[in-house]
């Protein structure tokens, strides 16, 4: 007889992005400031940017779960300078640290994981913000809403391990 580990969907959605904060975090172990600023291909994307990017995401995403699209804004009305303020989450800003940045994305994530564990219903849905990428009327869920910072962490932990190994030949696994 085998021991069967049950676990409820709150508990899997959490231990699933924790895994993939835990890849992207890895990549920046060992690294200067200078070095997490780094752009090592042909991208603008850098390893601290990637993780600023991480956590805005995640930020934002999370004060959709709480307060629907206008915690979000709307995306077809955003100027230039809206638009340069977004592109300076993909880079290492003068002043800003690594250790910095590192700690924001534990604060987020930890303000995540308490939501997740409070939110009376997954099934809680709004609108989605508007944006040129979002078709229609499109609501999504508590649930959906996780699934898609899960997929943004894990996309950018893939970014991130190419970055590192194009760095100093560093792999997060392997």
């Amino acid at each position: 007889m085998t021991d069967t580990l049950i676990t409820d969907e709150r508990t899997d959605l959490l231990e699933t992005l924790a895994k993939h904060r835990q890849f992207l975090r890895l990549t920046t172990r060992d690294l200067t400031d200078e070095q997490a600023g780094q752009r090592t291909t042909v991208s603008e994307l850098c390893l601290g940017g990637l993780i600023k990017h991480v956590t805005s995401v995640e930020r934002g995403w999370v004060d959709f779960i709480r307060n629907g699209p206008s915690a979000m804004g709307d995306f077809t009305a955003m100027t230039e300078a809206d638009w340069a303020r977004r592109a300076d989450e993909f880079r290492m800003l003068p002043g800003e640290t690594l250790a910095g940045v590192l700690a924001d994305y534990a604060e987020t994530a930890d303000r995540t994981d308490e939501l997740v564990a409070a939110l009376p219903d997954l099934n809680a849905a709004h609108p989605l913000p508007k944006a040129p990428w979002f078709e229609g009327e499109a609501r999504w869920s508590a649930r959906r809403v996780l699934l898609h910072i899960i997929a943004e962490t894990a996309q950018h932990a893939g970014h991130a391990d190419i970055i590192r190994e194009s760095l100093d030949g560093a792999k997060s696994m392997g």
